[in-house]
């Protein structure tokens, strides 16, 4: 969550951190969730809202092709929506937990979903739905699941039947209630502790507070419970990944601090054991440095995608996201005061320039026939209806431009508050219920809201488009496939990596140990079954049919294809070939890519090893053997892909 008073490094955050600067040895320790009793499951009990007519008649679950999110009918399903917080914790870090004054904004909101205390469930999901939104992302604590106390009488008081119920159990029935009117609910694991976000407060990291074993159980936890609720339809990992006082979140770097690794973990373990119609929302890294002039510091947001994507064991279940806010910017942390630097805000940028960032930072994951693309959900982005500055609502204007231009599925926050409290929410109510906001009129954003709600948007039917998907074995096995997963350790002691069940191999690297999928030509070429051919010598190389003469070969029986590799450090350790269920033509041309790259003119797949030489079959051809070299010396990484045709 971000707002204009806590956001990224507060001007007290910044002083810890120079001061850990100045004394490493003298850093906090970590905070540790309060609560330690062991999630106990509890029956969901539907709460006794009106059954409205589905939405749009969506049919779920939500998977992607390309850039777009579709629905089980492959009709594009565009997420329009608003963040309904409360559950992640509203306490600010210091006083009384039960004064309102020691919660953001005033709002004291227990535990549970804000306007629980003002407004029967059934008029709130009636005035979402005026508002024009189609799903909601609903942040939980990981704190909330383990909390065994009933929530005060006073937090429900306009619902009376979730008296005496658990924060968890009042969850529970928000969810039921939300799905059984039609809306889509994406779960958002938004912190560690019941502790208001996003400064240093013990949640900058998915293990902050806790265990990175501990954090993905919890999500399983989660997945299983709603599983089976259809409208349940994704897990958004973990809210604005940041830095502590002490050290940045990295990606890709293999250590405690990996957010790449970490959410490719949790995403494996939910499809694997929890729910595998979920989409797997993977947001990416808010902050890292110190905000100070003269230091490195930065935004990331989804920069690191270009070099490092996710590969999932469904590979139509990921979505990115980012947020935006007008007082942060690309290497602003949002603070004023100490924290404060000479680097400009989003708001403090010309429509042009506005519009370059938001491309660079996040849309361009969007661009089709990448080994990155995917839908990008704005999952965050706000402002206050009592802004009277004019960049801020300039940048507004430009930003809900930009998303209506660019068709973007979006999250406001938040969805609801207080009258009188907070500003920012779309839906504000007063102490007797009354409610106040954008469809009350006199509310400035109405202008950018309508634009953005209005403006013309792809609908109906998505056909399926080509998909690429990178493999790695930088830090270990890259093993995407389930089928292959199935069939146990083919190579062990190396480090092995398999395409997603429905797509081959089509690129390698010489090193580093990336490579490239496909199903560009030949959807699911694979035949049915768990036959597979792991090739670690030149016996299937045939009479007379040496493809890359003075180089070790690796070459698939005829009739299949390569779908894995491994590795044992630089140099190739075997193939994985599978068999086809439709005749191939035959292997016959050499693709070197030792001293060069070579790769199709189109340059379909996107660069997917960055600095290294590559090759690359062309999209109407299948990988049926790689070659390297055994020279001393040498790295003995691939050198070169024998190609052939799809068809005969």
């Amino acid at each position: 969550m971000s707002t204009r008073l806590v956001k990224n490094l507060t001007a007290a955050a910044v002083a810890l951190l120079c001061l850990s600067l100045a004394a490493p040895t003298s850093g906090a320790a970590p905070r540790t969730a309060a609560g330690t009793a062991s999630a106990t499951v509890v029956e969901a009990t539907a709460h006794a809202a009106p059954q409205a007519p589905a939405l749009d008649a969506w049919q779920p679950p939500l998977s992607t092709r390309g850039r777009w999110v579709v629905d089980a009918r492959g009709d594009r399903f565009r997420l329009k929506s608003a963040n309904w917080d409360g559950a992640q914790g509203s306490w600010n870090g210091s006083g009384d937990t039960a004064d309102p004054a020691n919660h953001h904004a005033g709002q004291n909101a227990n535990g549970i979903p804000l306007g629980l205390d003002r407004v029967p469930m059934a008029r709130l999901l009636a005035d979402f739905r005026e508002l024009g939104v189609n799903s909601i992302r609903l942040p939980f604590s990981n704190e909330m699941i383990r909390a065994t106390n009933p929530v005060p009488d006073a937090a429900v008081a306009a619902n009376p039947a979730l008296r005496g119920r658990t924060p968890l159990q009042v969850f529970d029935a928000t969810v039921s209630a939300l799905t059984g009117a039609g809306f889509a609910v994406i779960l958002n694991n938004h912190t560690n502790t019941s502790r208001w976000c996003c400064g240093v407060d013990g949640n900058e990291r998915w293990n902050s507070s806790q265990t990175t074993e501990r954090w993905v159980d919890d999500w399983v936890f989660m997945a299983r419970r709603y599983a089976a609720d259809p409208r349940v339809v994704g897990a958004d990992l973990y809210n604005e990944v940041r830095r502590d006082i002490l050290d940045d979140p990295n990606w890709g770097l293999g250590d405690a601090h990996d957010w790449f690794a970490a959410s490719r973990l949790a995403a494996d373990r939910i499809l694997t054991e929890a729910d595998p119609d979920l989409l797997i929302v993977v947001e990416g890294i808010n902050w890292t440095g110190l905000p100070v002039d003269g230091l490195p510091h930065e935004r990331p947001t989804l920069a690191p995608v270009r070099t490092l994507s996710h590969t999932l064991l469904a590979s139509h279940k990921l979505v990115y996201s980012a947020h935006f806010y007008g007082y942060t910017g690309p290497r602003h942390s949002g603070a004023t005061g100490i924290g404060e630097t000479s680097d400009p805000r989003y708001q403090d940028l010309t429509r042009d320039q506005l519009f370059q960032t938001l491309t660079d930072q996040a849309f361009f994951v969007t661009t089709e026939g990448r080994h990155h693309t995917a839908p990008v959900w704005i999952s965050e982005f706000g402002i206050g209806s009592g802004e009277n500055g004019t960049a801020a609502r300039a940048w507004f204007g430009n930003l809900t431009d930009y998303f209506a231009d660019h068709d973007a599925d979006f999250a406001y926050w938040p969805l609801v508050g207080w009258e009188g409290h907070d500003d920012w929410a779309l839906l504000r109510y007063d102490t007797a219920g009354r409610r106040h906001g954008l469809l009350d009129g006199g509310d400035w954003r109405g202008t950018g809201w309508q634009r953005l709600m209005t403006a013309p948007s792809r609908t109906g039917q998505v056909q399926p488009v080509t998909d690429w998907r990178m493999l790695t074995t930088d830090r270990g096995d890259d093993v995407r496939s389930l089928r292959v997963r199935a069939s146990g350790d083919w190579d062990s002691g190396a480090s092995k990596a398999a395409c997603p069940d429905g797509l081959r191999l089509a690129g390698l690297s010489s090193t580093g140990g990336r490579g490239l999928c496909t199903d560009a030509g030949a959807v699911d070429l694979r035949a049915t079954g768990t036959a597979q051919t792991v090739v670690t010598d030149e016996r299937h190389v045939p009479a007379g049919g040496d493809w890359a003469g003075g180089y070790t070969k690796l070459q698939c029986p005829a009739g299949q294809f390569l779908i894995g590799y491994s590795r044992r450090g630089e140099r190739v350790s075997a193939a994985l070939c599978a068999p086809a269920r439709t005749s191939l033509g035959r292997p016959a041309r050499t693709v070197w890519f030792d001293r060069s790259d070579n790769r199709p003119a189109d340059g379909v797949g996107g660069e997917f090893a960055p600095g290294r030489y590559k090759g690359q079959c062309a999209s109407d051809e299948f990988a049926a053997g790689v070659a390297f070299t055994t020279r001393v010396g040498s790295r003995q990484g691939p050198a070169a892909l024998l190609c052939g045709p799809l068809r005969p």
